[in-house]
C-alpha cells in the first residue's frame, strides 16, 4: 500500500529547536509532512512563492491554496493539531522572542524575515508543490503506535 501524498508541508529550520518542536507537533496530522528549510525543493518553492527565500517557519497547504508564515504558521499548526487555546496564544505572542533567541543561539547571519501572515499560494509555487511534497518526511504517528 502506498503512502498518501502530503497535502500540507511544514518548512522549518532543522537546526532550530523551536522549529523542530513544531515539526514533531504535526505528528497528529497524517496529511502533513516536513521539509527542512535548506532543502533545494524548499528553496525553489519559497523563491516561486515570494521571489526570494525568506528565513522563517512556513506551512503550505495545497488544498487550502494558502501558505502561512512565521507566527501565523505556528498558530495554524497548533490549531490543526488540536492544541489548547492557551498553547496557541503563547506560541503566537512569543514567536518573535523564540525567533530572536534561536537566531542568537545558532549564530546565524540569516535575517528572520517579516512574513507573519497567510498568503494565497502563488501559481508558480503551487506548480512546485508535488516536488516539495516528494521531499517531505512523515512525522505522523498512527493511532496505537505509541
Amino acid at each position: 500500500m502506498s503512502e498518501p501524498q502530503f497535502t500540507g508541508i511544514l518548512l522549518y529550520d532543522g537546526d532550530c529547536p523551536f522549529c523542530s518542536a513544531a515539526s514533531t507537533a504535526v505528528r497528529q496530522l497524517e496529511a502533513v509532512g516536513v521539509v527542512p528549510w535548506d532543502e533545494p525543493a524548499a528553496q525553489d518553492f519559497l523563491e516561486a512563492q515570494f521571489g526570494e527565500t525568506p528565513f522563517a517557519l512556513f506551512f503550505a497547504d495545497i488544498e487550502a491554496e494558502t501558505i502561512w508564515a512565521g507566527r501565523t504558521a505556528a498558530t495554524e499548526l497548533c490549531e490543526r493539531a488540536g492544541m489548547p487555546v492557551l498553547v496557541r496564544d503563547i506560541v503566537d505572542e512569543n514567536y518573535e522572542q523564540f525567533a530572536d533567541a534561536i537566531r542568537f543561539v545558532s549564530s546565524t547571519d540569516r535575517e528572520i524575515d517579516p512574513y507573519h501572515d497567510a498568503y494565497p499560494l502563488a501559481d508558480d509555487a503551487a506548480a512546485l508543490f508535488d516536488e516539495l511534497a516528494a521531499a517531505g518526511n512523515r512525522t505522523h504517528v498512527p493511532t496505537g503506535s505509541r
